[in-house]
């Protein structure tokens, strides 16, 4: 009974061990992901990679100034800023500086086993036949990926002319409800601007008639006091001649 309990025990630890296998597996060391580094021609490839970038900066300063009248001082100073940068880009993809990241990466992605299997196949005659004729393939791929889409381009540009010089579309017309209501509006509008139009010059021409016979009425009355004044006057002097001749 107790060989048969302990045997049991074997089995089911077994069993566990296989299960718990995968989440057990082994972080690969330094050295194994630097044999890996080494035959995947990692630093080389990072080598290649620094005039690429160097190029992208030198294009994006050029858009920068393009069509700027600089003077020879902002044009040295320009210069001088993208010397630095080209010498940070150096330094940052230095291998020096690159290879902890590529441990880092490496050790958090793969296994043990990972590393083991991609190295033994770098390190073959098919892995670094792969490594030499990788740059020949993508070169290839670009070219094939340019003769399919350039046709797709081009019958694009041509469909963007059509459209284009297609004439544009005239402005929308009214129903007739809203032209008339439109055409009742302004024909108002415009009675009511003349209506106080004449309004406007019936009352300035009864203000000049009032005021000339006002004018006028004095005028009448001024002469009616004269009159009255001249006749009251001369009787006066009859009386005086009449005492005389007595």
């Amino acid at each position: 009974m107790p060989r048969r309990r302990f045997t049991s025990v074997l089995l089911l630890l077994s069993l566990l061990a296989a299960v718990c296998a995968p989440a057990l597996a082994r972080v690969p060391t330094d050295e194994e992901i630097d044999r890996l580094l080494a035959a995947s021609r990692a630093q080389s490839m990072l080598a290649a990679i620094q005039p690429q970038v160097e190029a992208m900066q030198r294009e994006q300063f050029a858009q920068l100034t393009q069509g700027k009248t600089l003077t020879p001082q902002q044009q040295a100073e320009i210069q001088q800023i993208q010397a630095k940068t080209s010498e940070i880009v150096r330094q940052s993809l230095a291998w020096e500086q690159m290879r902890p990241v590529y441990l880092d990466v490496y050790r958090k992605t793969f296994d043990d086993d990972d590393v083991k299997a991609m190295t033994k196949f770098y390190e073959s005659k098919a892995g670094q036949r792969l490594l030499d004729r990788t740059p020949a393939v993508m070169q290839s791929l670009m070219v094939g990926i340019q003769q399919k889409m350039i046709p797709q381009l081009e019958a694009l540009q041509a469909e963007v002319k059509t459209v284009s010089a297609e004439p544009l579309p005239a402005p929308p017309v009214s129903p007739p409800e809203e032209r008339r209501k439109s055409a009742t509006t302004s024909s108002t509008r415009k009675k009511a601007t003349s209506t106080s139009k004449k309004s406007s010059t019936k009352s300035s021409t009864k203000k000049s008639s009032s005021s000339k016979s006002s004018s006028s009425k004095s005028g009448s009355t001024k002469a009616s006091t004269t009159k009255k004044a001249t006749t009251s006057k001369t009787p006066a002097k009859k009386t005086t001649t009449t005492k005389k001749a007595s």
